[in-house]
């Protein structure tokens, strides 16, 4: 039978979709059929049966799936990661289930590194979302340089949250000029992590009265890269609306699959002056590892009974917050 949690979909820069999908007996037969299908479109199944590539589907819109076994069992899911050509991390944090056996719905909650670079064709697939707020937690002078390209029409408000970890500055003095190593990097994302949730509590909660201000917002959180900053915002949002921690641990790590460090060393080594780095100490920085997010939830623990109190005590995330959230963005 066709596991409706297990079904993944992404969209290349060049349009193609995959859809991926895991079902609990190797005999079971899945079709997948686009509920808005346009154009010629092609679909090449893998050998294993548990894989499709579809290309053809309009690219600036869009597309939801129908997934459907022998046995009845129907799966309607969108695309995860949207197919942006100038940012690689773009991606909707809905359609997670949760406790309680409700769903968060697809469509309005969205994560991204920086919007600075998107094509014209990534523009009007934005545009496409309709979102109503940007929650920027770049830091100001990020902000300023790489400012982000929007809609020109019905463009959405942004918001403007530095996050600006305070052990930062010091770091950097001191591998300044050395060549530093890997485990130092490493420990040093696990500290910017665990900041996040000792003190950087008024900007997050910054964000969801932001969020809170605008009539059933759709909306996007994003930094440089969509992980770090990015992964915090998208973890509270989710356990307000009732995401088991694995769930949330499941789609933190997702930004390894999408996110290539490779491909980002030379923005990183220009951005903060590191020139003289080794690749391998710096890989950490663009890196994610279960480790980051679990010591921010770790340092939730040691300090409230729940992740539910610390909501409302350093979030401003109480009750009836979390009733007018999950009203909103619950199935």
């Amino acid at each position: 039978m066709l596991i409706s949690e297990a079904v993944q979909i992404w969209r290349e820069a060049d349009g193609d979709y995959h859809i991926e999908w895991q079902a609990s007996h190797p005999d079971t037969q899945v079709t997948v059929e686009p509920l808005s299908p346009s154009g010629s479109v092609s679909a090449h199944y893998s050998e294993d049966s548990q894989r499709i590539r579809m290309s053809g589907l309009a690219p600036t819109s869009r597309h939801y799936f129908r997934l459907r076994d022998q046995h009845g069992t129907e799966v309607l899911a969108a695309e995860r990661k949207l197919g942006m050509q100038g940012t690689p991390n773009f991606r909707d944090f809905g359609g997670y289930p949760t406790v309680d056996g409700r769903q968060v719905k697809w469509g309005f909650l969205f994560r991204s590194g920086q919007l600075s670079s998107l094509s014209d064709q990534d523009v009007d697939l934005l545009a496409s979302l309709e979102l109503d707020l940007v929650c920027d937690f770049r830091r100001q002078e990020e902000q300023e340089g790489d400012p982000s390209r929007l809609p020109s029409t019905k463009a959405p408000r942004i918001a403007s949250l530095p996050i600006i970890p305070g052990s930062n500055a010091g770091f950097f003095e001191q591998i300044e000029g050395q060549a530093g190593d890997r485990q130092a990097m490493f420990d040093f994302m696990v500290e910017i992590n665990r900041d996040f949730a000792e003190a950087q509590t008024a900007t997050y909660a910054r964000m969801f009265q932001e969020i809170l201000s605008v009539d059933d917002a759709r909306f996007l959180v994003h930094c440089a890269a969509g992980k770090d900053r990015t992964g915090f915002a998208a973890a509270m949002v989710l356990m307000a609306l009732g995401v088991s921690r694995d769930v949330v641990m499941r789609d933190y790590m997702l930004t390894g699959q999408f996110f290539h460090p490779e491909a980002e060393m030379e923005r990183l080594r220009k951005k903060y002056q590191m020139h003289t780095m080794a690749a391998e100490s710096i890989l950490p920085m663009l890196e994610v590892h279960e480790d980051y997010l679990a010591r921010a939830l770790l340092a939730i623990e040691q300090s409230y009974p729940s992740t539910e109190v610390y909501l409302q005590e350093a979030l401003g995330v109480g009750a009836a917050e979390v009733a007018e959230l999950r009203a909103r963005y619950l199935d």
